[in-house]
């Protein structure tokens, strides 16, 4: 017995005419009317009383309607889910995120956008730091994740950058190098806004002390830092090193030292720090936001996910 069997005998019973429904199907009426018997000889009884104005259902035709029709709906919705599958409308995604890469509007903007194109896929959201994302990801705990600079690029990780963003000094509110800076009440007021933000020389931090982000969290952006200073003459002193790059903000409003964020960061604990952009730091200090995935073929709901991130990032970048 085949699906077209059973389609071929709904649409007699409908009919109640063969050459009526040979018509509805496309088809010669005999080779119909062979099918319907192939289909009643399997079963063991006849499905209709045929007689010369049309065919009417047998008892057991009758039942046999009822389950046929059950039969064919199942196969139309699972048709239906499984295209919903292939085409990643359905199923479940999982993304990981450092708090860094978060704390930049692309990420809940990217995150929302995939809620709201593909509300059939249940997303699970987990935070890690940039170490953890990427073994998160080979090991397949995590389907994609939202990190900073690399940490490690194992053999089958991809990471795709989706932009680049300044790298901003913090200053604990009335650091002396802001005394220094020109216009200096004006120019800390509206660092504390956002605008116009104070310029600082990297030769200037040489004898501060930093809060940075452990290197085994965040080698990338730490390393740039720290070649930067070694070109502008100085090895930089550590004060403490953290696991969260949010951490270290608070740490410099309490006084403890003072650190580098990406620019998307300069609204947090605006009156108690003062953000500054860098000048003659090499390399530049950047901060790039990556999604790391597995490389080759992925499930649809992930190709759909990269193509959204990437999409919608270049939106942003415009």
């Amino acid at each position: 017995m085949e699906l077209r069997h059973l389609r071929y005998f709904l649409v007699v019973a409908e009919e109640q005419h063969f050459t009526r429904a040979a018509e509805r199907l496309g088809m010669q009426q005999p080779p119909l009317s062979h099918q319907i018997r192939l289909l009643e000889q399997e079963l063991g009884f006849e499905l209709f009383r045929r007689h010369p104005k049309g065919a009417d259902l047998t008892a057991g035709g009758k039942v046999f309607l009822e389950e046929a029709k059950t039969i064919l709906r199942s196969v139309d919705v699972a048709s239906q889910k499984a295209a919903r599958a292939a085409q990643g409308f359905a199923g479940t995604i999982s993304i990981g995120f450092t708090s860094s890469a978060a704390a930049h509007p692309l990420i809940p903007g990217i995150i929302r956008a995939y809620r709201e194109a593909y509300p059939g896929v249940h997303m699970a959201l987990t935070e890690a730091n940039a170490a953890e994302l990427t073994e998160d990801v080979m090991h397949g705990k995590v389907d994609m994740g939202f990190l900073r600079q690399p940490v490690a690029q194992p053999q089958g990780i991809a990471f795709h950058e989706l932009l680049e963003e300044e790298m901003l000094l913090i200053l604990p509110m009335g650091h002396p190098l802001l005394a220094s800076s020109p216009g200096r009440g004006k120019r800390a007021a509206a660092a504390a806004a956002g605008d116009d933000m104070p310029l600082v020389s990297l030769k200037a931090l040489a004898e501060e002390e930093f809060i940075l982000v452990r290197r085994h969290g965040a080698p990338g952006m730490y390393s740039n830092l720290i070649a930067a200073c070694e070109n502008a003459g100085f090895t930089p002193k550590i004060a403490l090193e953290i696991d969260r790059m949010l951490t270290n903000i608070s740490l410099v409003a309490a006084g403890v030292g003072i650190s580098v964020v990406p620019a998307s960061m300069k609204s947090f604990h605006r009156e108690s720090v003062v953000y500054c952009r860098v000048k003659d730091a090499r390399p530049s200090l950047l901060a790039p936001i990556n999604l790391v995935c597995r490389a080759g073929p992925a499930e649809p709901t992930q190709q759909n996910f990269l193509q959204l991130a990437r999409s919608f990032a270049g939106r942003t970048k415009a």
